[in-house]
């Protein structure tokens, strides 16, 4: 018996059961668990719960979307990277829990982006739009710079949080631009939209996602956005490399991943179904109406990808953490 055990023990260790080509050939037997870092009804449910959608209908067995929020997205992120690599368990990811988290937190974030961590697809993400109080006088982010430099240290903008993308374009801006704000950490985007509205806060890093139906109707006004190009629904809205920061393209993105040494035939099939699935023109035509960017990026590209986030945002995230607010 302990020989034996001697024997087995390593090619479990290694994942060898999980991995035999007979696993991956026969995958799936039973449903899937989706785990998703944050609450319900954000973008990363959304996009979660739509790749859930292309994977039941493409496998035949049911998606189980299990919400998991807590600790900036460690907490499922956790979770996630701890399951077996078996292909029953996907994780929804994003650019807090890969790139911001681990560089903000080092010490206590548990999870290693690229060593726990299978990265199968890109969902994409909301572009970031900085908005402004109608009652500040600039027209546009010209203007809003000149009087940001003429009045340093006299505006606050809100973001969805600490270790939000919208906090990450926000430090960003104000590094190149030359000015500096204060950082005003708020538990949810709605709220920093109420009080911008409310003429209790200057400025919005947010999604655009969030911040769309009240740019519609004039209650607060968009300088920028970091999208590629102008969004279809607001055609007058300058992207920030217009505006001369052709740094701040981005997007508030999303992910799906699996633990490390999933295997490759399971990343590929679900790379396929998902890349296949969000291009149909009805998906496509959803992502569009709200402003969410989707890339095709195979599981290869996805990890040269998220290196290239850590090497753009990793330091903004760093000295974002040592800063006094």
């Amino acid at each position: 018996m302990r020989i034996a055990a001697r024997v087995i023990a390593p090619f479990i260790a290694a994942g060898f059961w999980a991995a035999s080509p007979a696993v991956a050939a026969d995958w799936p037997t039973r449903p899937i668990k989706m785990v998703v870092t944050y609450a319900p009804g954000g973008s990363a449910d959304t996009l979660g719960r739509m790749a859930a959608q292309k994977l039941t209908e493409a496998l035949h067995q049911q998606i189980v979307v299990e919400n998991r929020p807590g600790a900036g997205g460690l907490i499922g992120t956790e979770f996630g990277a701890r399951a077996a690599p078996d292909g029953y368990t996907l994780l929804v990811t994003s650019a807090t829990t890969l790139v911001i988290g681990p560089a903000i937190n080092p010490k206590n974030w548990t999870v290693d982006t690229f060593k726990d961590l299978t990265q199968i697809a890109l969902l994409g993400g909301p572009a970031t739009v900085l908005v402004v109080d109608n009652q500040l006088k600039v027209k546009n982010l010209k203007e809003f710079v000149a009087d940001a430099k003429d009045t340093p240290g006299s505006l606050s903008y809100g973001t969805a949080g600490i270790g939000s993308t919208g906090q990450m374009v926000g430090e960003m801006f104000q590094k190149l631009a030359g000015f500096h704000m204060i950082h005003v950490p708020y538990k949810g985007a709605s709220q920093a939209v109420a009080d911008i509205m409310g003429h209790q806060l200057s400025v919005g890093s947010l999604t655009l996602q969030t911040a769309g139906e009240q740019i519609r109707a004039g209650a607060i006004r968009p300088l920028a956005i970091t999208s590629k190009t102008r969004p279809a629904g607001f055609p007058d809205l300058p992207t920030f490399s217009e505006e001369g920061y052709p740094q701040l393209t981005s997007s508030a993105w999303f992910g799906l991943a699996g633990p490390a040494g999933l295997p490759a035939e399971i990343v590929q099939k679900v790379n396929t179904i998902v890349v296949r699935g969000f291009q149909e023109p009805a998906t496509k035509k959803r992502l569009e109406h709200d402003a969410i960017e989707f890339e095709p990026y195979t599981p290869a590209e996805v990890v040269d990808f998220v290196r290239s986030e850590v090497e753009r945002w990793g330091p903004i995230a760093r000295e974002s953490a040592t800063r006094p607010q």
